[in-house]
C-alpha cells in the first residue's frame, strides 16, 4: 500500500497479536510482558528490518539462520521486514529458501509500497492485504482528535490544508501537524498553515476562478501580479489553479464527495461551476497542464503565464455537440 497508512503498525499489532499471552487473538491485551515489548521495540522475538538500508545478501542470511533456533519466550519469532522491494536479487533468493519450507515457530511480515517490484516466487508464498489511501474525512477527524486532546486551536479550514497536503497518508498528516504546531503554538491560524505547506491563498484562487468565468484577462493579469508581490511561486499557483478546476469538474459531475475542504467551500465551490461547462473545465485542465509544463523550462515565467492565461480568457465557452445537434435538428435543418 501508499507510505504513511499504517502497513509497519499493523504488523506491529498483528506481532502482539500473535504472541500475547492471551493469544493468539485478534484483540491483543497491550499489558502482557510481550505487548509492552513489542510496543517499546524491545522484544526479543520481534525483529524489524528496514530493507531500504539492508538491501543485500548478508543481512537476509543471518535471519535465516536467526530463524532456525526457536522463539526465546514467545510463541513466534516474528520477522517484519519493511519496504521488501529493495532486497536484491541474491538476498530474495537468499529468503526464498526459508520461505518455501518456514519452520512452525516463524511469522514473516513483509511491507512494501510497491508490490510489483516484488519475485513471483515471493508473492506466490505471502497471503496479501492491499492497503489504500486513507479518506480526508478519517484524516480529518483524526487531527481534529489530537489537536483537542493536545490543546491547539486550529479550525477547519487550516486543517483541510493539511489534509490536502498529506494526498491519504495519516503519517504525513501527522507529521505536518507538529511542524505547523512547532511553528504556530498553540494557536493555529490559516496564514501559519499556508506558509509553512507553501499553498497559495483560496481568496486568489477563487478571484481567478471568478476572472476567468468573466474571461477577463485584466484581472486574471493583476492575479498573477498578486501572486509575484507576495513572493508566492508561480508554478504552485498553477498547480493549485488546476487542482480547483479539477474540483469544479468534479462537482459538474455530482461527486462533491471527492472534494477536500469545509462546507462553506464546498458551497462556493458549486456557485463558481455554474458558470462553467463540463467542456470548458475539460479544455481549461488541459491547457493548464500545458501552461505548468512549460512553466519549467522557460526563462521568463511570468510572462509566459500571463500570455497563457489571456489565452485561456479568449476561450470561447464550448457547447456540447450533442446539444448543437438536438437544436439543429429541432429546427429543422439538416446537412448543409
Amino acid at each position: 500500500g501508499p507510505r504513511g497508512v499504517g502497513k509497519t503498525t499493523t504488523a506491529r499489532i498483528l506481532a502482539k497479536g500473535l504472541n500475547c499471552v492471551q493469544g493468539p487473538t485478534v484483540v491483543p491485551c497491550n499489558e502482557c510482558p510481550s505487548c509492552q515489548e513489542i510496543s517499546a521495540g524491545k522484544s526479543i522475538d520481534v525483529f524489524e528490518i528496514d530493507a531500504a538500508s539492508n538491501t543485500g545478501v548478508d543481512p537476509i542470511r543471518a535471519l535465516r539462520e536467526s530463524a532456525t533456533s526457536a522463539a526465546a519466550r514467545n510463541r513466534y519469532k516474528i520477522f517484519i521486514i519493511d519496504e521488501v522491494h529493495m532486497l536484491s536479487t541474491s538476498a530474495f533468493n537468499a529468503l526464498l529458501k526459508i520461505l518455501e519450507e518456514p519452520p512452525p515457530h516463524v511469522v514473516f511480515i513483509m511491507a512494501t509500497t510497491e508490490r510489483h517490484k516484488l519475485p513471483a516466487t515471493i508473492l506466490s508464498r505471502c497471503q496479501q492485504f492491499v492497503f489504500r489511501t486513507i479518506s480526508p474525512a478519517e484524516i480529518q477527524a483524526h487531527l481534529r482528535q489530537i489537536a483537542d486532546r493536545e490543546g491547539v486551536k486550529i479550525d477547519d479550514r487550516a486543517l483541510s490544508y493539511i489534509v490536502k497536503a498529506s494526498e491519504g497518508s495519516m503519517r504525513d498528516a501527522q507529521s505536518l501537524l507538529d511542524q505547523i504546531i512547532s511553528f504556530s503554538g498553540q494557536e493555529v491560524v490559516d496564514e501559519d498553515v499556508r506558509d509553512v505547506l507553501g499553498f497559495i491563498p483560496s481568496e486568489i484562487l477563487d478571484q481567478t476562478v471568478d476572472a476567468l468565468a468573466r474571461r477577463d484577462s485584466k484581472a486574471l493579469l493583476c492575479n498573477i501580479g498578486i501572486v509575484v508581490d507576495q513572493g508566492l511561486n508561480l508554478q504552485q499557483y498553477v498547480r493549485e489553479f488546476i487542482g480547483r478546476i479539477r474540483d469544479l469538474l468534479v462537482l459538474k459531475l455530482d461527486l462533491e464527495e471527492r472534494i477536500v475542504g469545509s462546507a462553506d467551500e464546498k458551497r462556493s465551490l458549486a456557485s463558481s461551476a455554474e458558470h462553467f461547462s463540463e467542456q470548458d473545465l475539460i479544455r481549461f485542465f488541459d491547457m493548464l497542464l500545458r501552461i505548468e509544463n512549460e512553466l519549467r523550462w522557460t526563462s521568463q515565467p511570468r510572462f509566459h503565464l500571463e500570455v497563457g492565461f489571456v489565452k485561456l480568457a479568449k476561450v470561447g465557452h464550448v457547447r456540447d455537440i450533442e446539444e448543437v445537434l438536438r437544436e439543429v435538428k429541432q429546427a429543422g435543418g439538416g446537412p448543409g
